[in-house]
C-alpha cells in the first residue's frame, strides 16, 4: 500500500522508526555525557574527532564536515571549547587562509575520562540490545545510507575501538 506520500506503509514505518530511534540515543547519551562529564555530545564528537586526526589537528572546514556542523556552528562550539581550554586553534602552516582545530592535553584528557560514559551507553542503548548478526546487519544497512563510504572507525591512531 502506498501513502499520499509516495512512500509504502512499510517506508514510512521504517523511516519514522529510524528517525525515532536517532533522536532516543542520541537524547540518552548527551544527557549521560552532561550528567557525568557536563559534556554535551557535540562538544564529545568534536574531541574525537581532533584525536582520531593526524597530529591531533583538523582544518575548520574539515572538522566541520566531520561532525555534521555549519563552519558558523562549529565556530561557536570551537570557542566554547578553546575558552575551556580543550582546543586551540592555530593558523595552518600549508595555507595562510585556513585554521586547524588542535586538540590540547586537557581536551585529550577530558575526553578519556568521557570515553568509558559514551561506550556504556552506545552498549546500553544499541549494541546490547542486537544480536551480534543484528549488528553486523545494522552496520551493513546504515553504510549504504552514508555517501561518502567512510567508515565509522577509520583506523587512523587513536581511533576506535581503542580511542581514549
Amino acid at each position: 500500500m502506498t501513502t499520499s506520500s509516495g512512500l509504502s506503509t512499510a517506508e514510512l514505518t521504517a523511516w519514522r522508526t529510524f528517525l525515532r530511534a536517532h533522536a532516543t540515543v542520541v537524547r540518552r547519551l548527551e544527557a549521560e555525557l552532561l550528567l557525568e562529564h557536563d559534556l554535551p555530545l557535540a562538544s564529545y564528537d568534536v574531541l574525537v574527532q581532533l584525536s582520531e586526526a593526524p597530529a591531533r589537528s583538523l582544518r575548520m572546514t574539515e572538522l566541520a564536515d566531520r561532525v555534521l556542523l555549519s563552519r558558523s556552528g562549529l565556530t561557536r562550539l570551537a570557542d566554547r571549547l578553546e575558552r575551556d581550554g580543550l582546543l586551540r586553534r592555530q593558523a595552518c602552516p600549508s595555507d595562510a587562509r585556513g585554521t586547524l582545530a588542535v586538540l590540547t592535553e586537557t581536551g585529550l584528557e577530558r575526553l578519556r575520562a568521557a570515553w568509558p560514559t559514551h561506550l556504556r551507553g552506545v552498549a546500553e542503548h544499541v549494541t546490547g540490545r542486537l544480536t551480534a548478526d543484528e549488528v553486523d546487519q545494522l552496520s551493513a544497512l546504515l553504510g549504504k545510507l552514508v555517501e561518502d563510504g567512510v567508515p565509522a572507525c577509520p583506523g587512523l591512531p587513536g581511533a576506535c575501538p581503542d580511542a581514549p
